[in-house]
């Protein structure tokens, strides 16, 4: 395994993949804290490319004031470790200075796919989100590139970003893992009380819930039924649970058929946590 500590040190590893016979490079962002979630991106990535690389990096950019950017868990060695036993290629591990020189203006625009949700909710998070992957992207020169379907409007504003913009990097999204009581494995877990943890769980439950129902109005009062429970608690405060169209982020209509992503957040003491489930609406068998 090589670990590149700035972009220069990456550009001369790369080159030498360079040539006629250049393998095919798997790419998996991660800010480092890396879980049982991210090294099933990285298993993806293996079965999708010769070479893999993964990236460790606290992106300052997607932060905003009074968000968690100073406490955000940065355990390198132990990451390294895991990346090691992964038989992960290259590791690229840059600092914000080098990621981000003195005098530094422009950024991507999530557009109105960015505004919304949780870009309503944390304003400038998704431009932040964009503006290191597009550098990500250029630097690490990818065929194709992995992200976890847990930060669904994330995966979807990337996605967006590579048709817009003509990005020639195949983006591909990887299943949520969760831990076994199904709260859906992130690196700010590790913050949450144990009564927390508990209450925590009502996320998944609620999208447990509304997965078996047919019809919009049906989910959406399912996941209320849990969600209402969990506002009891002090340490609860949802954010949004919305269902939307997979792809726009726009609320569907309650008469909607085909696809659709039932998205939620909500804090828990001072941990924000999202999550999200696919569900397929049928057509009513009399229509």
């Amino acid at each position: 395994m090589k670990i590149a500590n700035s972009t220069a040190e990456y550009a001369a590893l790369r080159s030498g993949l360079d040539g006629d016979a250049a393998p095919r490079i798997a790419y998996v962002p991660t800010m480092g804290a890396l879980h049982d979630g991210h090294r099933s991106l990285i298993k993806l990535a293996k079965s999708l490319g010769e070479v893999v690389v993964v990236s460790i990096f606290v992106n300052p950019l997607q932060f905003g004031p009074g968000e968690d950017y100073a406490r955000y868990p940065r355990p390198l060695e132990d990451d390294l470790q895991v990346c090691e036993a992964d038989w992960v290629d290259i590791v690229f591990v840059p600092s914000v200075s080098d990621l981000y020189p003195a005098g530094r203006q422009v950024t991507v625009d999530a557009g109105m796919l960015g505004s919304i949700l949780e870009g309503g909710s944390r304003p400038g998070h998704f431009n932040g989100v964009l503006t290191v992957v597009m550098k990500y992207f250029n630097i690490i020169r990818p065929d194709v590139a992995i992200f976890g379907e847990k930060d669904a409007q994330q995966l979807a504003c990337i996605q967006r970003m590579v048709i817009d913009l003509n990005v020639a990097v195949e983006v591909v999204g990887a299943p949520i893992v969760r831990e076994p009581d199904g709260l859906a494995l992130s690196s700010r877990n590790i913050f949450l009380s144990v009564s927390e943890r508990a209450v925590a769980r009502s996320l998944s439950a609620a999208l447990e819930k509304a997965a078996t129902q047919t019809s919009v109005p049906a989910a959406r009062a399912a996941a209320y039924e849990v969600l209402d429970r969990a506002e009891a608690e002090p340490c609860f405060e949802l954010d949004y649970a919305t269902i939307v169209n997979p792809s726009t982020f726009a609320e569907v209509a309650d008469d909607h058929v085909g696809l659709a992503t039932f998205v939620v957040a909500a804090r828990v003491g001072g941990t924000r946590l999202i999550d999200n489930t696919k569900i397929n609406f049928a057509p009513a068998p009399w229509a």
